[in-house]
């Protein structure tokens, strides 16, 4: 026998046994007869698979509140948030970073997806990305990781070799490690400062974690994205008031936001947005307390950005009462 073909057995079997193990990657005993089943009865079935994620991700709200909380305050320092993944895992967090420039008006180099394989992964698998360590650890090099970044390792099954060596390079540089994964006690888990492991159980199509895993993936950084710029001040009440307006549906979104929480008319909502430079912050700043745009923004800039911490400070200066902190 070829020597290299006896090290490729042994190791697919070490990685068959390895398999065996995960949750995710069992057979789902209510799917035995996915191909003979009518589409009403897959749809059914799928939504009902899909109907316990919430309970999974609920189990680990302590977990993913502790990731934000840790998170949040090396980026207020100036950290960035980093997802690291390889295939799916790592499309999502490439999808998660690439809202938060529109959604929170953050520099799109604060919040970064990194995918094995480089850019190109995106669309179309890359042969092996995923089996390399050294690709991680890479990649973490190649993105210059640091003591304020946050690196989140996303791995559905929580031992993808790539996702293990970026973590590991992460904290040799010092950085608030992640791990996110569908597996009890995973590796990346243990690799990881926090754990966030999310036990979605076997998948309906055996193995194929893009479906329930993939949901739950979704979800939590959904969470962690949100609650951290929530905690950085990119949000008053329930309102975006950070966004971008790079398009008719968000200016429109910024001038129906101002007038939701000014509760002034359209046409003030759009000359406060003007003489804003089309900040949704500094015109309800403005509207808010009646300080001009330069005068908002310093008073902003003296809060952290955080609105309502501004209009406060600005009321208890003046002695007046402010309209709209309830928003």
């Amino acid at each position: 026998m070829n020597p290299a073909s006896s090290i490729t057995t042994d190791t697919h079997a070490a990685l068959r046994d390895e398999l065996a193990g995960l949750a995710t990657e069992q057979s789902n005993a209510h799917a035995a007869d996915l191909d003979v089943r009518s589409s009403l009865d897959l749809v059914t079935a799928m939504n009902r698979e899909d109907a316990t994620v919430h309970a999974a991700v609920a189990s680990v709200a302590q977990a993913i509140a502790q990731a934000v909380d840790a998170a949040a305050e090396r980026l207020a320092r100036g950290g960035r948030l980093i997802y690291m993944g390889a295939g799916t895992a790592g499309r999502l967090g490439i999808l998660d970073a690439s809202e938060c420039p529109p959604t929170f008006g953050v520099d799109p180099s604060r919040v970064v997806g990194v995918i094995a394989g480089g850019p190109g992964a995106m669309f179309t698998a890359v042969e092996n990305a995923e089996d390399k360590p050294e690709g991680g650890a890479q990649d973490v090099a190649r993105t210059g990781v640091r003591a304020d970044d946050v690196v989140v390792g996303i791995s559905a099954s929580g031992r993808t070799p790539y996702v293990l060596g970026a973590l590991a390079a992460a904290r040799g540089a010092g950085a608030l490690t992640i791990g996110l994964a569908c597996n009890a006690g995973s590796a990346v888990g243990q690799a990881a400062d926090i754990a966030i492991d999310v036990q979605v159980g076997p998948e309906l199509l055996s193995g194929s974690t893009r479906l329930k895993s993939g949901t739950a993936q979704k979800m939590v950084l959904n969470m962690l994205s949100t609650i951290v710029m929530i905690r950085l001040g990119k949000v008053y009440g329930s309102h975006m008031v950070d966004l971008m307006a790079t398009n008719n549906k968000l200016r429109a979104r910024s001038e129906r936001t101002v007038m939701q929480v000014t509760g002034v008319p359209a046409a003030d909502a759009a000359s406060a947005l003007a003489a804003a430079g089309g900040s949704v912050k500094v015109a309800i700043a403005c509207l808010l307390t009646g300080l001009a745009p330069d005068a908002a923004r310093a008073a902003l800039d003296q809060n952290g950005g955080h609105l309502r911490a501004a209009v406060t400070q600005t009321a208890e200066r003046s002695d007046t009462p402010q309209e709209g902190l309830s928003a």
